[in-house]
């Protein structure tokens, strides 16, 4: 979404878009060229890329779709970090945090099958590449969300779907999009410069492990 990236950046200080689709090698590889260009280094890479347009059945999930939702949900992750590892070896501290989900850690009926696939796979690959790139000190951590209430959520949804969800949660709430960006934020700063590998369930109780 073109016109809403320009706009959010705009909104934000020293903020610049890149279109980019982050499931395609070439454009990847072209966005962050343009980083090094502008900056010369990532110092913070937040992996935020996903989602599923319905949540579909086993029998009703088309290969294509299966394809369609690993890729941008997991694959995004993989090109991304491989992409800007150069770029965050340049950095004092290097930070990847992906966005996990609670759909990774436990199933639930309201969700598409290659999704809960897909998020548990930024989990494992959160840990592989945290183990991998812990002798260059960079860290790697994921924020797993329950229930968001974005604006994309709030009208795919009607209220007594809403209040059904907001039920299900022991804090009785959906969570901001907020409460997700202070994890993100967190993980991203020299307080979390000891923790790695970690995945960090935000989910107002609906998943204890």
């Amino acid at each position: 979404d073109a016109d809403a990236g320009s706009a959010s950046a705009g909104a934000i200080e020293n903020a610049t878009f890149i279109h980019c689709d982050l499931t395609e090698e070439d454009e990847v590889a072209a966005a962050v060229e343009a980083i090094d260009q502008s900056s010369g280094r990532i110092d913070v890479l937040v992996n935020n890329a996903g989602g599923f347009p319905e949540a579909l059945g086993l029998e009703d999930t088309s290969i294509e779709e299966w394809h369609r939702i690993l890729d941008a949900n997991l694959t995004s992750v993989f090109l991304m970090t491989r992409a800007s590892l150069p770029l965050l070896r340049r950095s004092e501290a290097g930070r990847i945090v992906n966005l996990g989900s609670l759909a990774g850690q436990t199933a639930g009926w309201q969700t598409a099958p290659p999704y809960v696939a897909a998020k548990a796979g930024v989990h494992g690959l959160t840990r592989a590449l945290a183990t991998e790139l812990a002798g260059e000190g960079i860290t790697v951590n994921a924020v797993a969300p329950s229930a968001v209430l974005t604006e994309r959520i709030a009208s795919l949804r009607d209220k007594s779907e809403l209040a059904a969800t907001a039920a299900s949660i022991p804090l009785g709430r959906y969570q901001s999009p907020e409460e997700v960006a202070e994890w993100v934020l967190f993980l991203s700063s020299s307080a979390a410069g000891f923790m790695t590998g970690q995945t960090v369930s935000v989910n107002g109780g609906r998943f204890m492990a």
